[in-house]
């Protein structure tokens, strides 16, 4: 029932638009009018002012029967840098980039399924219960848009957000939390020729903090990276000022904060040895999350995925999506593979059989759903 010509052509389509985060305005306007072409009642949140950003998340809602439960089917409109100008090209089955860009599929492949299972269901008087479309803003800057999103607007039964790489068939059950951290390092600024001696070293007691930290994969549930530093103004100054900016994220609480309290007692150890000082800040991106693969979303996935002979692969993931949130206010939801290769990089591709693929998936899961009620 696929339209793969329809489907190719909105998806090439969606990637020119430009629609980096807090940019989203022109992707929610075009999306806004696809959806009340389709039946969907929607509005617009006021997160983008909250997020100082130019559009909001859109939810709509499609009306359907009480028989079956009800479903959010979610993506996210912004992408990554860069991804301004995009020039979608098809080769080999493939949609990419020309290769100064992105493509966008992260999360583009995800609405463009949304939108085109809704049209078959709509073109083919497909019963199917209620049904929210939540696109959401500024996910990939730390789920802004998810977490600015009303809680009510959660109120569902199942929720399925189209967001990780990997076949269609990939169920991601279990993702970590994350915190971001900012250390700031205060030493005191010299002459580094003239008098050196009296100057305290902000890089010398980074450098010494940071050769005593765990970093990378520390257990097999944590991860901790250093990703930006920051410092020094000119190479005959003393630098008196150090940023240290980084993440620690894990599938177990006590590992998290005993990484956290690590990362902490380090670098304030090291400034003391050198009589300098430290700020040191956490910030919570996100709670991680665990479903029973016996629950019924599970098992709603997985039986939709079979009866169209797709391999099911169950997922421990690395990183964090708004299913994140979703989850961490009560709504049962699972983070499905796209097909989506390569993201975040000027080599990203799908493969066109993949975008069809996910149609055929998203309508199996709408339609089975009834049984799940």
């Amino acid at each position: 029932m696929v339209n793969r010509d329809r489907l190719i052509k909105l998806f090439m389509e969606l990637v020119q638009i430009d629609s980096v985060s807090r940019e989203e305005r022109l992707m929610a306007d075009r999306l806004t009018e696809e959806l009340k072409t389709l039946g969907g009642k929607v509005r617009e949140d006021n997160t983008g002012e909250r997020i100082q950003g130019s559009a909001g998340n859109l939810i709509a809602e499609f009306s359907g029967s009480s028989n079956y439960p009800v479903l959010i089917l979610s993506a996210h409109m912004d992408r990554v840098e860069p991804g301004r100008g995009i020039k979608p090209v098809i080769r080999d089955n493939y949609i990419m980039s020309e290769g100064n860009t992105i493509l966008a599929g992260d999360d583009v492949i995800g609405i463009t399924s949304i939108i085109e299972a809704l049209k078959i269901l709509k073109e083919n008087g497909i019963a199917h219960g209620p049904l929210k479309v939540i696109f959401s803003v500024a996910e990939e800057v730390g789920l802004l848009g998810a977490k600015e999103l009303d809680p009510s607007e959660l109120k569902a039964d199942y929720g399925f957000v189209y967001d990780v790489d990997g076949d269609v068939g990939t169920i991601v059950y279990q993702a970590p939390s994350q915190v971001k951290f900012n250390a700031v390092i205060r030493g005191r600024a010299a002459h580094a020729g003239m008098n050196p001696e009296e100057g305290i070293n902000a890089i010398k007691i980074a450098s010494k903090a940071i050769s005593e930290m765990k970093l990378g994969r520390v257990d097999e549930e944590t991860t901790v990276n250093i990703g930006v530093i920051k410092g020094g103004r000119a190479i005959n100054i003393v630098p008196d000022l150090v940023e240290l900016e980084g993440e620690i994220r894990s599938h177990r609480e006590e590992n998290l904060l005993r990484q956290q309290e690590h990362m902490q007692t380090i670098i304030e150890r090291a400034a003391a040895k050198y009589h300098g000082q430290v700020n040191f800040e956490i910030e919570r991106l996100y709670s991680g999350f665990v479903l029973d693969r016996e629950s019924d979303i599970i098992r709603l996935v997985a039986n939709s995925a079979a009866r169209l002979g797709i391999p099911v692969k169950y997922m421990v993931s690395g990183g964090g999506s708004d299913a994140n949130i979703f989850n961490q206010r009560g709504l049962p939801t699972v983070n499905l593979g796209t097909g989506m290769e390569k993201v975040h990089s000027t080599d990203e591709r799908v493969k066109i059989e993949n975008l069809v693929r996910l149609v055929e998936f998203t309508i199996n899961i709408i339609k089975n759903s009834k049984e799940y009620k």
